[in-house]
């Protein structure tokens, strides 16, 4: 459908005259010239494979995936969204340009393609930061098109700034009108490739785009999508037109930061979600004011186990209860690293700069550091193990023979995240995790890789948390030893073929250091978390010149290759993670509260005293009820306070045996004290109760 007149859509009309009128002429004038440049080309023909095997007839630089599906049934044409070309995606209505094999992504494939989600949410976006221009003229940031920058099941975000503005839900519902007026007139989302300096004079009045288009190289061409009169930088693909996007909703906003700089004061980053059918947006809505109850933050002040004050922010201050979590989590990830023959070292919390400096970190973190001066030389707090551990491998001559050389450091880091970040347990300046380094031999990757694996598999099982794995591919401007990224991809793609579980591969998405494998799990509500890491290290061996006796010939040395993992990752952030999950029901194992004891009556409160100190050698968390009431009563109070357990004692009772009854159940069980500790011995697993 043709440009509609963006002034029945907008606030200011001025605004749109003196602005967005001379980015659309812009666009337009580049459009027109790019489709007269395609049509002087010569009109070579082109084969077209389909996944069947069959090939259709085609034209260079005009037959596009449209008319592929078009020729092949209308309702393809109607319903596909996106197509891949030679493995690449590509909108529905780009030229091919050259000879093709072509996959096409329909809507009915949102729930089970990735590929349509992403496209279909990130266009979406597209139609949000409208929204936001036309109807509040806020200044646009940032709209993120790698889903791994943002929750692949809760949509899209938008971040803007606005300096006096601090947007709410009445906001929302105006920035809804303009959304309804984009996806009721079908406006189509078109691409054009345009040069930095274009890019530059369309974006000439937005500084933050100005200020990203400067700093891409001066011959890298740049991709523009235009929907009505909202022009955005994307690499694209979009969907063929706003029609497709039949529910969409704004969620909530927040205050965020501008490339990670600090005093952001005006940015806000608002997030959104949408669907081909209404249906499955008030379904969304729903899960999320559900999801509001079990909240962590919620949770966490019901329970007793956490706060923050403003006195520490970003470091949070764990109660009795809380601390006996994280206790258990810790002990629970150290126990299991020794098992698997990882030996634990410990650390100082500060070093002089120089050692970030010959890492490379403070060049790209600095900024996330917290930094002192001590005797006019530059400290930084610690932030992450990877060049400690390799000074701990370095200080002394190491041998073959003691590969592969397993350490990890459970000490507390810092990482100075934003202030306006700081409100949940999730974001944290102050926090330990188990990050462990392997030095291995190149040949012994694939093994230690695998053990990894098998490491995040016991222990996301032992929580009850699903999880996705996928390989990150060589970014593309890597330049360093391509031979030994490909060794270091190669041996994690073996690692991953040996699971009995599907994975998947993102291209050109590996970190500059070393290909990775992404882990992400998910909660009771479906949501994605990043905890678990595995990535291969190329640059810190080089950098720290780290060296082991190789076998065979005398004095021959060799560089060992660094693996780096954590799998809980932030013990504060799976404490947030497990609390929400488990919706505040602790299993038996890592909860605060195991067990109560409550006596029939104030006669009993002796044996129940002493019944409960029994139960307080044997090593678990309980405690007696010693308020009034009847039994009735009494079950009601235990069971809100989220007791494992309820032991029943009665000193009237001549066999000694208490009535045991579990949290959710409705059965009772009659059992001695011994057999009692017996029981609860068994419900310890993971951990050995001592």
């Amino acid at each position: 459908m043709e440009h509609q007149k963006p002034t029945s859509m907008a606030k200011d009309e001025s605004y749109l005259d003196s602005v967005l009128a001379k980015r659309i002429k812009l666009f337009e004038s580049i459009q027109a010239q790019q489709r007269a440049d395609r049509q002087s080309l010569p009109s070579d023909p082109i084969k077209i494979t389909l996944p069947d095997g069959k090939v259709k007839e085609g034209i260079k630089w005009i037959t596009s995936p449209f008319d592929i599906a078009s020729d092949i049934s209308k309702s393809l044409a109607s319903n596909a969204l996106i197509s891949e070309v030679n493995g690449v995606l590509w909108d529905m209505n780009r030229p091919l340009e050259a000879n093709s094999r072509i996959k096409f992504f329909t809507l009915d494939e949102f729930d089970e393609e990735e590929e349509v989600r992403n496209t279909f949410w990130h266009s979406s976006a597209h139609i949000l930061g409208q929204a936001l221009e036309l109807q509040l003229e806020c200044e646009l940031c940032i709209c993120p098109f790698d889903s791994t920058r943002f929750n692949r099941k809760e949509g899209f975000y938008y971040d803007s700034f606005s300096q006096d503005l601090s947007l709410n839900d009445e906001h929302f519902k105006h920035m809804q009108a303009i959304v309804e007026k984009v996806v009721k007139f079908q406006l189509p989302f078109q691409r054009v490739e345009v040069s930095r300096q274009q890019a530059l004079d369309i974006f000439y009045d937005n500084k933050f785009k100005v200020e990203i288009i400067s700093a891409l190289p001066g011959d890298k061409n740049i991709t523009l999508y235009r929907c009505g009169s909202f022009v955005e930088m994307c690499p694209g693909p979009l969907i063929p037109n706003a029609s497709f996007v039949k529910a969409f909703g704004c969620l909530k906003a927040s205050s965020a930061n501008w490339r990670s700089k600090r005093d952001c004061e005006g940015f806000q980053r608002v997030y959104g979600i949408s669907y081909p059918h209404k249906e499955r947006l008030q379904a969304h809505v729903q899960q999320l004011e559900e999801a509001k109850k079990y909240d962590h933050r919620v949770l966490g002040t019901k329970q007793e186990l956490f706060f923050c004050h403003p006195l520490s922010p970003g470091s949070w201050f764990f109660l009795p209860k809380g601390t006996r979590i994280y206790k258990k989590l810790m002990d629970f990830i150290k126990y299991q690293h020794k098992k698997r023959g990882y030996d634990e070292v410990m650390s100082p919390n500060m070093f002089n700069m120089q050692l970030w400096e010959k890492s490379g970190h403070a060049e790209k973190y600095k900024e996330n550091m917290f930094a002192l001066e001590i005797e006019k030389q530059e400290f930084g707090l610690k932030s992450m193990n990877s060049p400690v551990h390799c000074l701990i491998f370095q200080h002394r001559l190491r041998s073959y023979r003691e590969l592969p050389l397993r350490m990890v450091d459970f000490g507390v880091l810092h990482w100075n995240e934003a202030g306006s970040t700081l409100t949940e347990l999730t974001s944290v300046r102050r926090l330990q995790q188990d990050d462990a380094h392997i030095f291995c031999r190149e040949s012994q990757v694939k093994d230690e890789v695998r053990g990894v694996l098998d490491f995040i598999k016991d222990t996301y099982d032992t929580f009850g948390l699903p999880y996705n794995l996928m390989l990150s591919k060589m970014p593309e401007n890597y330049i360093e030893d391509l031979a030994k990224w490909e060794k270091a991809e190669t041996a994690l793609k073996e690692a991953l073929l040996m699971l009995d579980m599907p994975w998947k591969v993102k291209e050109m998405d590996g970190a500059g250091q070393g290909p990775k494998i992404h882990i992400t799990v998910s909660d009771a509500f479906d949501r994605e978390h990043q905890l678990a890491t595995v990535h291969v290290d190329l640059q810190l061996p080089a950098r720290f010149e780290l060296y082991y006796i190789a076998e065979g010939e005398e004095g021959k040395r060799e560089m060992p290759v660094i693996i780096g993992t954590t799998v809980l990752g932030s013990a504060e952030r799976m404490f947030a993670l497990l609390l929400e999950h488990y919706k505040g029901n602790w299993p038996f194992w890592l909860s605060p509260c195991q067990a109560i004891v409550c006596p029939d009556t104030n006669v009993s409160m002796p044996y129940a005293l002493q019944v409960r100190d029994q139960i307080h050698q044997a090593g678990y968390y309980v405690d007696v009820d010693t308020s009034d009431g009847t039994i009735q009563e009494k079950l009601q109070r235990v069971e809100l306070a989220q007791y494992n357990f309820i032991v029943f004692v009665d000193d009237r009772d001549k066999t000694r045996q208490v009535i045991l009854k579990a949290r959710d159940e409705d059965d009772f069980m009659a059992m001695n004290v011994d057999s009692l500790l017996q029981f609860f011995k068994k419900k310890s697993f993971p951990l050995v109760v001592k």
